[in-house]
Protein backbone atom coordinates (compact mmCIF):
# COMPACT_ATOMS: atom_id res chain seq x y z
CA UNK A 1 0.00 0.00 0.00
CA UNK A 2 2.50 2.16 0.96
CA UNK A 3 4.14 1.93 -2.70
CA UNK A 4 0.75 2.72 -4.42
CA UNK A 5 0.47 6.30 -1.93
CA UNK A 6 3.50 7.04 -3.13
CA UNK A 7 2.64 6.72 -7.36
CA UNK A 8 -0.38 8.16 -5.89
CA UNK A 9 1.29 11.46 -4.03
CA UNK A 10 3.93 11.92 -7.44
CA UNK A 11 1.34 12.23 -10.19
CA UNK A 12 -0.69 14.58 -7.45
CA UNK A 13 1.95 17.04 -7.38
CA UNK A 14 3.02 17.04 -10.92
CA UNK A 15 5.98 14.08 -10.67
CA UNK A 16 4.38 11.88 -13.70
CA UNK A 17 6.25 9.49 -15.60
CA UNK A 18 5.98 8.90 -19.11
CA UNK A 19 5.10 4.79 -18.57
CA UNK A 20 2.91 2.49 -15.63
CA UNK A 21 3.76 -0.95 -16.65
CA UNK A 22 1.46 -2.21 -13.47
CA UNK A 23 2.14 -5.85 -13.14
CA UNK A 24 1.71 -9.18 -10.99
CA UNK A 25 -0.67 -11.63 -9.54
CA UNK A 26 -2.88 -9.21 -7.36
CA UNK A 27 -5.02 -6.98 -9.80
CA UNK A 28 -6.24 -4.95 -7.78
CA UNK A 29 -4.08 -2.39 -7.06
CA UNK A 30 -3.23 -2.44 -10.68
CA UNK A 31 -7.27 -1.98 -11.19
CA UNK A 32 -6.74 1.32 -8.81
CA UNK A 33 -3.71 2.94 -9.89
CA UNK A 34 -4.84 2.72 -13.43
CA UNK A 35 -8.43 4.32 -12.75
CA UNK A 36 -6.48 7.24 -10.60
CA UNK A 37 -4.38 8.20 -14.12
CA UNK A 38 -7.52 7.45 -16.21
CA UNK A 39 -9.61 10.02 -13.15
CA UNK A 40 -6.66 12.41 -12.34
CA UNK A 41 -4.22 13.13 -15.14
CA UNK A 42 -6.15 15.25 -17.74
CA UNK A 43 -9.21 17.61 -16.71
CA UNK A 44 -12.80 16.31 -18.23
CA UNK A 45 -12.18 18.45 -20.96
CA UNK A 46 -8.84 17.36 -22.39
CA UNK A 47 -10.16 13.94 -22.32
CA UNK A 48 -12.24 13.51 -25.41
CA UNK A 49 -9.08 13.93 -28.00
CA UNK A 50 -6.10 13.01 -25.27
CA UNK A 51 -7.39 10.04 -23.49
CA UNK A 52 -7.71 6.53 -25.15
CA UNK A 53 -8.10 3.30 -24.07
CA UNK A 54 -7.13 0.45 -25.60
CA UNK A 55 -7.48 -3.58 -24.48
CA UNK A 56 -4.55 -6.35 -25.53
CA UNK A 57 -6.25 -8.49 -27.05
CA UNK A 58 -7.47 -6.26 -29.66
CA UNK A 59 -4.09 -4.66 -30.25
CA UNK A 60 -0.21 -5.29 -31.25
CA UNK A 61 2.71 -3.44 -29.63
CA UNK A 62 3.28 -1.32 -32.90
CA UNK A 63 -0.53 0.12 -32.67
CA UNK A 64 0.37 0.48 -29.22
CA UNK A 65 3.47 2.47 -29.98
CA UNK A 66 2.28 4.36 -32.91
CA UNK A 67 -0.62 5.76 -30.28
CA UNK A 68 1.94 6.95 -27.94
CA UNK A 69 3.84 8.65 -30.25
CA UNK A 70 0.92 11.15 -31.26
CA UNK A 71 0.96 14.01 -29.97
CA UNK A 72 -1.92 16.13 -27.51
CA UNK A 73 -4.31 18.24 -29.05
CA UNK A 74 -4.92 21.18 -27.07
CA UNK A 75 -3.26 19.73 -23.85
CA UNK A 76 0.00 19.00 -22.02
CA UNK A 77 -0.21 15.36 -22.16
CA UNK A 78 -2.28 12.35 -23.04
CA UNK A 79 -3.09 9.29 -21.77
CA UNK A 80 -2.65 5.96 -23.23
CA UNK A 81 -3.94 3.03 -20.81
CA UNK A 82 -3.57 -0.31 -22.23
CA UNK A 83 -6.45 -2.96 -20.18
CA UNK A 84 -5.48 -6.89 -20.16
CA UNK A 85 -2.00 -6.07 -21.43
CA UNK A 86 -1.11 -9.88 -20.14
CA UNK A 87 -2.20 -10.92 -23.81
CA UNK A 88 0.48 -9.08 -25.22
CA UNK A 89 3.05 -11.22 -23.14
CA UNK A 90 4.38 -13.16 -26.04
CA UNK A 91 5.41 -9.83 -28.09
CA UNK A 92 5.88 -7.31 -25.21
CA UNK A 93 9.78 -6.79 -25.00
CA UNK A 94 9.21 -5.46 -28.21
CA UNK A 95 7.99 -2.47 -26.26
CA UNK A 96 11.21 -1.98 -25.09
CA UNK A 97 12.95 0.44 -27.71
CA UNK A 98 9.74 2.84 -27.86
CA UNK A 99 10.47 2.75 -23.24
CA UNK A 100 13.97 3.72 -23.90
CA UNK A 101 13.41 6.78 -25.59
CA UNK A 102 9.31 7.65 -24.65
CA UNK A 103 7.28 10.67 -25.93
CA UNK A 104 7.74 12.88 -22.74
CA UNK A 105 3.77 14.32 -23.85
CA UNK A 106 2.22 10.78 -23.30
CA UNK A 107 1.79 8.97 -20.27
CA UNK A 108 1.36 4.98 -21.20
CA UNK A 109 -0.53 2.91 -18.92
CA UNK A 110 0.24 -1.29 -18.81
CA UNK A 111 -1.94 -3.19 -17.44
CA UNK A 112 -0.51 -6.48 -17.34
CA UNK A 113 -2.18 -8.95 -14.98
CA UNK A 114 -1.65 -12.02 -13.40
CA UNK A 115 1.54 -12.09 -14.80
CA UNK A 116 5.76 -10.37 -14.68
CA UNK A 117 7.44 -9.42 -17.27
CA UNK A 118 11.50 -11.10 -16.86
CA UNK A 119 13.77 -8.70 -14.49
CA UNK A 120 16.28 -9.88 -16.39
CA UNK A 121 15.36 -8.60 -19.93
CA UNK A 122 15.56 -5.20 -21.34
CA UNK A 123 12.21 -3.76 -21.16
CA UNK A 124 12.21 -4.30 -17.10
CA UNK A 125 15.58 -2.70 -16.76
CA UNK A 126 14.17 0.62 -19.41
CA UNK A 127 11.09 0.71 -17.62
CA UNK A 128 12.34 0.68 -13.86
CA UNK A 129 14.87 3.66 -15.82
CA UNK A 130 12.37 6.04 -17.46
CA UNK A 131 9.30 4.97 -15.73
CA UNK A 132 7.69 3.30 -12.77
CA UNK A 133 7.07 -0.56 -12.53
CA UNK A 134 4.25 -1.54 -10.22
CA UNK A 135 4.23 -4.91 -8.62
CA UNK A 136 0.78 -6.86 -7.11
CA UNK A 137 1.56 -9.13 -4.81
CA UNK A 138 -0.61 -11.88 -3.52
CA UNK A 139 -1.11 -11.76 -0.22
CA UNK A 140 -0.80 -14.72 2.39
CA UNK A 141 -4.27 -15.50 4.06
CA UNK A 142 -3.23 -14.34 7.19
CA UNK A 143 -2.14 -10.48 6.32
CA UNK A 144 -5.44 -9.86 4.56
CA UNK A 145 -6.83 -9.41 7.72
CA UNK A 146 -4.85 -6.47 8.16
CA UNK A 147 -5.64 -5.46 5.00
CA UNK A 148 -8.96 -5.52 5.39
CA UNK A 149 -8.31 -3.37 9.06
CA UNK A 150 -6.37 -0.77 7.00
CA UNK A 151 -8.71 -0.11 4.00
CA UNK A 152 -11.61 0.54 6.58
CA UNK A 153 -9.28 2.77 9.01
CA UNK A 154 -8.85 4.79 5.79
CA UNK A 155 -12.03 5.08 5.70
CA UNK A 156 -13.15 5.91 9.29
CA UNK A 157 -14.36 2.63 10.04
CA UNK A 158 -13.12 -0.38 12.28
CA UNK A 159 -13.62 -4.21 12.37
CA UNK A 160 -13.98 -6.78 15.10
CA UNK A 161 -11.28 -9.20 14.71
CA UNK A 162 -13.86 -11.91 14.38
CA UNK A 163 -15.88 -10.13 11.46
CA UNK A 164 -12.53 -9.46 9.26
CA UNK A 165 -11.59 -13.12 10.24
CA UNK A 166 -15.37 -14.06 8.59
CA UNK A 167 -14.92 -12.02 5.71
CA UNK A 168 -11.33 -13.48 4.71
CA UNK A 169 -12.71 -17.23 5.20
CA UNK A 170 -15.75 -16.78 2.71
CA UNK A 171 -14.08 -14.71 0.57
CA UNK A 172 -10.15 -15.68 0.58
CA UNK A 173 -7.22 -13.53 -0.70
CA UNK A 174 -9.26 -11.61 -3.70
CA UNK A 175 -8.91 -7.96 -2.61
CA UNK A 176 -11.18 -7.40 -5.37
CA UNK A 177 -14.03 -8.88 -4.15
CA UNK A 178 -13.67 -8.55 -0.40
CA UNK A 179 -13.58 -4.77 -1.15
CA UNK A 180 -16.82 -5.17 -3.41
CA UNK A 181 -18.34 -6.68 0.23
CA UNK A 182 -16.79 -3.62 2.19
CA UNK A 183 -18.25 -0.80 -0.30
CA UNK A 184 -21.65 -2.32 0.43
CA UNK A 185 -20.97 -2.43 4.18
CA UNK A 186 -20.02 1.47 3.92
CA UNK A 187 -23.88 1.85 1.95
CA UNK A 188 -25.37 0.58 4.85
CA UNK A 189 -22.89 0.96 8.01
CA UNK A 190 -22.39 4.99 9.33
CA UNK A 191 -18.67 6.06 8.64
CA UNK A 192 -17.17 5.76 12.64
CA UNK A 193 -18.65 2.20 13.20
CA UNK A 194 -17.30 -0.61 14.27
CA UNK A 195 -18.01 -3.43 11.63
CA UNK A 196 -19.40 -6.70 13.78
CA UNK A 197 -19.80 -10.06 13.01
CA UNK A 198 -23.65 -9.53 13.23
CA UNK A 199 -23.40 -6.83 10.24
CA UNK A 200 -21.61 -9.41 8.36
CA UNK A 201 -23.55 -12.05 8.57
CA UNK A 202 -26.88 -9.92 8.20
CA UNK A 203 -25.89 -7.92 5.24
CA UNK A 204 -23.11 -10.33 3.56
CA UNK A 205 -24.68 -13.67 4.15
CA UNK A 206 -22.29 -14.90 6.12
CA UNK A 207 -23.07 -17.48 8.97
CA UNK A 208 -21.26 -16.35 12.25
CA UNK A 209 -22.14 -19.66 13.87
CA UNK A 210 -21.76 -22.33 10.99
CA UNK A 211 -18.36 -21.38 9.44
CA UNK A 212 -14.75 -22.76 9.49
CA UNK A 213 -13.44 -20.20 12.06
CA UNK A 214 -16.02 -21.23 14.18
CA UNK A 215 -15.40 -24.98 13.31
CA UNK A 216 -11.61 -24.10 13.98
CA UNK A 217 -12.16 -22.95 17.36
CA UNK A 218 -14.27 -25.84 18.26
CA UNK A 219 -12.14 -28.19 17.51
CA UNK A 220 -9.31 -26.33 19.08
CA UNK A 221 -11.07 -26.37 22.46
CA UNK A 222 -12.85 -29.90 22.02
CA UNK A 223 -16.19 -29.18 21.82
CA UNK A 224 -17.61 -32.03 20.57
CA UNK A 225 -21.40 -30.95 20.26
CA UNK A 226 -20.44 -27.61 18.90
CA UNK A 227 -17.76 -29.29 15.88
CA UNK A 228 -20.35 -32.09 14.87
CA UNK A 229 -23.60 -29.05 14.78
CA UNK A 230 -21.39 -27.31 12.27
CA UNK A 231 -19.95 -30.12 10.33
CA UNK A 232 -23.92 -31.25 10.20
CA UNK A 233 -24.67 -28.10 8.64
CA UNK A 234 -21.99 -28.36 6.42
CA UNK A 235 -22.97 -31.58 4.78
CA UNK A 236 -26.49 -30.40 3.98
CA UNK A 237 -24.59 -27.08 2.38
CA UNK A 238 -21.60 -28.56 0.23
CA UNK A 239 -21.78 -26.17 -2.20
CA UNK A 240 -21.45 -23.33 0.23
CA UNK A 241 -18.95 -25.13 2.42
CA UNK A 242 -16.49 -27.23 0.11
CA UNK A 243 -14.27 -30.01 2.10
CA UNK A 244 -11.39 -28.69 0.36
CA UNK A 245 -11.61 -25.23 2.09
CA UNK A 246 -12.16 -26.77 5.41
CA UNK A 247 -9.22 -29.16 5.06
CA UNK A 248 -6.69 -26.50 4.12
CA UNK A 249 -7.53 -24.65 6.85
CA UNK A 250 -8.24 -27.10 9.68
CA UNK A 251 -4.27 -27.92 8.21
CA UNK A 252 -3.30 -24.17 8.66
CA UNK A 253 -4.55 -24.48 12.15
CA UNK A 254 -2.79 -27.34 13.67
CA UNK A 255 0.25 -26.36 11.66
CA UNK A 256 0.46 -22.98 13.35
CA UNK A 257 -0.52 -25.52 16.91
CA UNK A 258 2.19 -27.40 16.23
CA UNK A 259 4.90 -24.07 15.84
CA UNK A 260 3.24 -23.01 18.58
CA UNK A 261 4.85 -26.21 20.90
CA UNK A 262 7.91 -25.12 19.38
CA UNK A 263 8.10 -21.93 20.55
CA UNK A 264 10.02 -21.00 23.77
CA UNK A 265 9.16 -17.65 24.56
CA UNK A 266 4.68 -18.14 24.32
CA UNK A 267 3.89 -14.54 25.29
CA UNK A 268 0.76 -12.97 23.71
CA UNK A 269 3.37 -10.50 21.15
CA UNK A 270 5.69 -13.54 20.47
CA UNK A 271 3.04 -16.04 19.31
CA UNK A 272 1.25 -13.59 17.89
CA UNK A 273 4.09 -12.54 15.55
CA UNK A 274 5.50 -15.97 15.42
CA UNK A 275 2.48 -17.20 13.97
CA UNK A 276 1.13 -14.50 12.05
CA UNK A 277 -1.83 -13.87 13.70
CA UNK A 278 -3.81 -11.09 15.06
CA UNK A 279 -3.19 -10.73 18.86
CA UNK A 280 -6.45 -11.54 19.91
CA UNK A 281 -6.64 -14.86 18.54
CA UNK A 282 -3.56 -15.84 20.46
CA UNK A 283 -5.76 -17.62 22.98
CA UNK A 284 -7.44 -19.96 20.58
CA UNK A 285 -3.95 -21.48 20.22
CA UNK A 286 -2.91 -21.37 23.57
CA UNK A 287 -6.21 -23.36 24.54
CA UNK A 288 -5.16 -26.00 21.35
CA UNK A 289 -1.97 -26.29 22.40
CA UNK A 290 -3.47 -27.48 26.20
CA UNK A 291 -5.88 -29.64 24.50
CA UNK A 292 -3.63 -31.35 21.91
CA UNK A 293 -0.09 -32.67 22.74
CA UNK A 294 2.59 -32.08 20.13
CA UNK A 295 2.66 -36.17 19.50
CA UNK A 296 -1.03 -36.13 19.12
CA UNK A 297 -0.91 -32.69 16.97
CA UNK A 298 1.60 -34.22 14.44
CA UNK A 299 -1.03 -37.17 13.91
CA UNK A 300 -3.81 -35.04 13.05
CA UNK A 301 -1.64 -33.21 10.51
CA UNK A 302 -1.47 -36.75 8.94
CA UNK A 303 -5.26 -37.49 9.27
CA UNK A 304 -5.57 -34.21 7.50
CA UNK A 305 -3.31 -34.80 4.70
CA UNK A 306 -5.14 -38.44 4.28
CA UNK A 307 -8.72 -36.58 4.07
CA UNK A 308 -7.36 -34.51 1.45
CA UNK A 309 -6.36 -37.30 -0.41
CA UNK A 310 -10.17 -38.88 0.33
CA UNK A 311 -12.16 -35.34 -0.80
CA UNK A 312 -10.05 -35.47 -4.10
CA UNK A 313 -11.91 -38.88 -4.86
CA UNK A 314 -8.67 -41.39 -4.03
CA UNK A 315 -9.85 -44.40 -2.03
CA UNK A 316 -13.16 -42.67 -1.03
CA UNK A 317 -14.42 -42.34 -4.63
CA UNK A 318 -18.46 -43.34 -3.41
CA UNK A 319 -17.73 -41.40 0.11
CA UNK A 320 -19.92 -37.88 0.26
CA UNK A 321 -17.93 -35.41 1.42
CA UNK A 322 -19.80 -34.94 4.99
CA UNK A 323 -18.68 -38.52 5.74
CA UNK A 324 -15.20 -37.68 4.93
CA UNK A 325 -15.41 -34.14 7.44
CA UNK A 326 -17.59 -36.77 9.92
CA UNK A 327 -15.01 -39.29 9.90
CA UNK A 328 -12.06 -37.10 10.30
CA UNK A 329 -13.43 -34.66 13.31
CA UNK A 330 -14.04 -38.52 14.85
CA UNK A 331 -10.41 -39.25 14.57
CA UNK A 332 -9.27 -35.98 15.72
CA UNK A 333 -11.12 -35.39 19.02
CA UNK A 334 -10.68 -38.87 20.39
Amino acid sequence: MDEVKQIVTDIKSGNIKPIYFLMGEEPYYIDRISEFIDKNVLAEEEKGFNQMILYGRDVTIEDIVSNAKRFPMMAERQVVIVKEAQDLSRTIEKLADYVENPQPSTVLVMCYKYKKIDKRKKLYKVISKNGVIFEGKKLYENQVADWIRRVLAGAKYGIEPKAAQMLVEFLGTDLSKINNELEKLKLIIPSGSQITADQIEENIGISKEFNNFELRKAVGSRNVVKAHRIINYFAQNPKDNPLVVTISLLYSFFSQVLQYHGLSDKSQRNVASALKVNPYFVKDYTEAAHNYPMKKVSAIIALLRDADVKSKGVGAANLPQGDVLKELLVKIMA
